[in-house]
């Protein structure tokens, strides 16, 4: 028989220490700037340059690119380099866990990338350091370089769809994963928070590592509260075990 299959769902507390922002926690950038939520809405976003200038002047200051991973996308990693069949499905556009070393295929970005930028218009993809080189060159809104469309990064906004693919491999995971640890997530932005749920009910151990408590507390085996960065390494190397 083989190893259990592991899923780890991340959510936004998995990178704080890395030093990017939690949106939604009680410090996080929406309870500060309610505003900001315009800056990353489809809506607004297309029908007002101003607010595109704001977005792109916002990842250019946030710096997420140059963000490293901390000790628990390193601990995610090395428990799968240790033979531990491992998905990770994140609600993070940030790349840490690739940067960490899970193999790509391994990892399921439901909210997609911010590493990456796309066209609006004719689907044309770029990296999004080339258009952040031409922010800091003076374009405030750059165009599509290939038909002049508008550019966005490639990360699902407030108002659009989860790419229907990539939503159907996490609940097949979610569905056949023997253990699913949801770390760093409040469980609360639909639908991709109901993977817990649906983890828990296909007989998955349910595992939840958060600060605050979640809608899904009521399931899980085990709930951690401690820091991430030093409570999720000490449960993977028990997983390992």
């Amino acid at each position: 028989m083989g190893k259990p299959l592991v899923a780890v769902f991340s959510g936004a507390g998995m990178s704080t220490d890395s030093g990017i922002p939690d949106y939604r926690g009680p410090q996080g950038l929406w309870r500060r700037e309610p505003d900001a939520e315009k800056l990353v809405t489809y809506e607004y976003y297309m029908a007002d340059p101003e607010i595109r200038r704001r977005s792109w002047r916002m990842r250019a200051e946030l710096g997420a690119l140059r963000a490293r991973p901390n000790a628990a996308h390193l601990a995610v990693a090395e428990l799968e380099r240790s033979g531990v069949p491992v998905r990770v499905i994140t609600q993070n556009v940030d790349g840490l866990h690739q940067l960490a070393g899970v193999p790509e295929r391994k990892v399921l970005e439901l909210h997609g990338t911010a590493r990456a930028v796309v066209c609006t218009a004719c689907g044309a993809r770029t990296d999004m350091d080339e258009a952040l080189d031409r922010i800091a060159a003076g374009e405030p809104d750059p165009a599509c370089l290939s038909c002049g469309g508008i550019l966005k990064s490639a990360t699902v906004m407030f108002g659009q769809h989860l790419d229907p693919e990539v939503l159907a491999q996490a609940v097949a995971i979610a569905k056949g994963c023997h253990v699913f640890i949801a770390v760093g997530s409040t469980l609360q932005v639909q639908p991709a928070a109901a993977l817990a749920g649906m983890a828990a009910e296909a007989g998955a151990r349910l595992i939840i590592v958060n600060a605050e408590e979640t809608p899904y507390d009521a399931l899980a085996e085990e709930v951690i509260r401690e820091p991430i960065g030093t409570a999720l390494p000490k449960l993977l190397a028990r997983i390992a075990d």
